[in-house]
């Protein structure tokens, strides 16, 4: 009887040859027409997968389905602790209220190639615009609901879209969120006008529409016929997806139609385990790349049920939030940040919650969107009683660098690494000079290109830009800007972003290693290390705190403990010295812990909180703890 391939077998596989690996991959996908190259590297390092190949990725993940066998296999749950409501889609519900809003997308003068801005929160509606966009051939692009007026300006003047879909607000745990003066306020700063902006209304609250611009969402759909699949060539842009630029200009990554569905799709069954029919759930949001890449996509594309949840970790009513959705929904698989399983164990360090809940069917659960310290992996393995999976990936890349791929094979999962490169993906460690690093030493982790399919492309509009962000460093490697090792076995460590690599008088030392650390101490529930200037040593390490729920001890004598933990496992050379206990970090809505502003702060240095920062008030509480005399 055969066996099954190894990790290694399926790895090296997609080394040797990685346009068969690929094609095969594509066999999951139906097509239109079937491409003429696998990979064309006529514009290197420009890379293009698929190319004369013609699909449409709306149809691969609704249409085939219903007409495969699935049309009455749930598609997509709605759980909204927020509004106290639950909602499931079959797959032929959800394809015909795709083709119905893609009917009416094309009455406001939708069609192939044109924009769509969809800003909205996380509501059933948001995915129907997606894949209706899809459908028309139209690129959409996701804004993170209740953004601020200026940078959603800034998505709009950059992809000129011909339509706005937004609704008229959003709910947190504690306020309802206004979105439609947002919206206006953005439209009075950009020069080209959408035609048109569909407008959900939501009971909670209504937004009042100007007539000459503004259509509620029932209203557009009114008198419209469903919207037939558009083909479209595989290197066509599926989306522009917007992230923070260093200039203060957004970079749209592109993401195209054929690499996309044919990664993701192959990512489900071999990344994540999950088969047709299985609930997967990624507690994300859609205006990231993760909830677009596993919320909506690459579920759908595996006939798969996936969930989408409007509420958070903790406070949706309490941290035992994410147990009843699992429970309730059947969830095989879960995928969230870091971060959110750090509040959990803030707030219920013992997990009490989970035995509340039946999670039987629960088998894996996947982490990323920032590096997981050990102690928080470790804590979810041993109350959840399942393999919990750190990966690595990042908006440009749309999919796992680094995984333990428990479709292919059940690796140990090793704390502190997000796993080994996923098939297709050739990692590397680099130094300065762009010469690859022995296993062990800590430098630039880079992928050789051509990067695999799904990755981005390039830049909307901006090649140049593309080229001299990611590709200029090391010529013929994509630059992450992530900075870490591999060790013996071929475990990939990401110790911190580039700039987290601090200068301790000539020592280069990973802020990861030092919050790996301080996260072992029990009483920590989270914690960040930042690298503050020091005239004398160059920079020195600081450590924030962020204690668990009821602990009453002294912050001192906490603060000396961490100290002497760092001294007695990292060593004196790292000079730890401060650690400060903090109410709470400041974090992006996605739950990145933002370093460099706080870096900033240490530094005495003027910042600006960033856009996507979910609570700015956080910021002058951490000034308080960092600089108490000064205020």
């Amino acid at each position: 009887m055969a066996t099954e391939p190894s990790y290694n077998d399926v790895y090296r596989r997609s080394m040797r040859d990685p346009e068969d690996f690929w094609a095969e991959a594509a066999a999951g996908i139906d097509w239109d027409r079937p491409w003429d190259r696998v990979l064309d590297a006529t514009n290197a390092p420009f890379y293009r997968w698929f190319t004369g190949g013609r699909l449409n990725t709306c149809y691969n993940a609704l249409d085939r389905h219903v007409e495969g066998g699935r049309a009455d296999q749930p598609a997509l749950i709605y759980d909204s602790p927020v509004t106290g409501t639950s909602t499931t889609y079959t797959y032929v519900e959800l394809r015909d209220a795709v083709a119905l809003f893609a009917g009416a997308l094309a009455a406001q003068g939708v069609g192939h190639g044109d924009r769509v801005v969809i800003y909205m929160p996380m509501v059933p509606e948001a995915v129907v615009a997606m894949l209706a966009c899809a459908r028309l051939g139209a690129i959409h692009s996701v804004v993170f609901g209740g953004f601020a007026a200026n940078e959603l300006a800034k998505r709009i003047e950059d992809a000129r879209p011909v339509v706005v879909v937004s609704a008229s607000c959003g709910i947190e745990p504690t306020r309802t969120v206004a979105y439609k003066p947002l919206l206006d306020d953005a439209l009075d700063l950009v020069t080209e006008k959408p035609r048109r902006c569909i407008i959900l209304q939501r009971p909670q609250l209504t937004a009042d529409l100007d007539p000459t611009r503004d259509i509620a969402w029932d209203d557009a759909l009114a008198g419209v016929g469903p919207a037939d699949c558009v083909p479209v060539a595989a290197t066509d842009p599926l989306y522009i997806l917007y992230t923070s630029g260093t200039t203060g200009q957004p970079k749209g990554i592109v993401r195209d139609n054929g690499g996309h569905a044919v990664a993701l799709n192959w990512s489900m069954r071999n990344v994540y385990g999950i088969e047709p029919g299985e609930v997967f759930w990624t507690a994300s949001d859609v205006g990231w790349v993760v909830g677009h890449s596993y919320i909506v996509y690459a579920p759908l594309l595996a006939g798969a049920t996936t969930v989408l949840y409007e509420g958070k970790p903790v406070g949706t009513p309490d941290a035992g939030a994410f147990w009843r959705v699992a429970a309730e929904h059947g969830v095989q698989v879960m995928f969230t940040a870091p971060t959110a399983f750090r509040a959990i164990r803030q707030q219920d360090p013992e997990g009490t919650h989970i035995d509340r809940y039946d999670l039987a069917n629960l088998r894996a659960l996947f982490l990323a969107g920032e590096r997981c310290d050990p102690e928080t992996l470790r804590w979810a393995e041993e109350k959840l009683r399942i393999p919990v999976v750190d990966h690595w990936w990042q908006t440009e890349t749309g999919w796992a660098i680094a995984a333990t791929c428990l479709g292919i094979e059940h690796l140990p999962v090793v704390p502190g690494s997000p796993g080994r490169p996923v098939p297709g993906w050739d990692v590397r460690v680099l130094d300065d000079q762009g010469r690859e690093l022995p296993r062990g030493q800590t430098g630039a982790l880079t992928v050789r290109l051509p990067m695999p399919p799904g990755a981005a492309p390039t830049l909307w509009n901006a090649d140049e830009r593309f080229r001299e962000t990611y590709l200029s460093a090391f010529p013929g490697y994509y630059q992450t800007a992530d900075a870490g090792y591999i060790d013996d076995d071929g475990h990939v460590f990401v110790m911190a972003r580039t700039d987290d690599i601090i200068n301790v008088a000539g020592h280069r030392l990973s802020t990861g290693a030092i919050e790996e650390v301080l996260a072992t101490h029990p009483d920590v529930a989270e914690c960040a290390v930042i690298g503050a200037a020091d005239e004398l040593k160059g920079q020195l390490p600081v450590g924030l705190l962020v204690l668990k729920a009821g602990v009453e001890r002294p912050h001192g004598e906490i603060a000396a403990e961490v100290v002497q933990m760092v001294r007695d496992r990292i060593g004196a050379v790292a000079a730890f010295k401060t650690a400060t206990v903090v109410p709470r970090l400041p974090k992006t809505r996605s739950g990145k812990i933002l370093r460099a502003t706080m870096r900033k702060i240490a530094d005495g240095e003027e910042y600006t909180p960033p856009p996507t920062i979910d609570d700015p008030a956080i910021l002058d509480e951490i000034a308080e703890s960092l600089h108490p005399s000064s205020r």
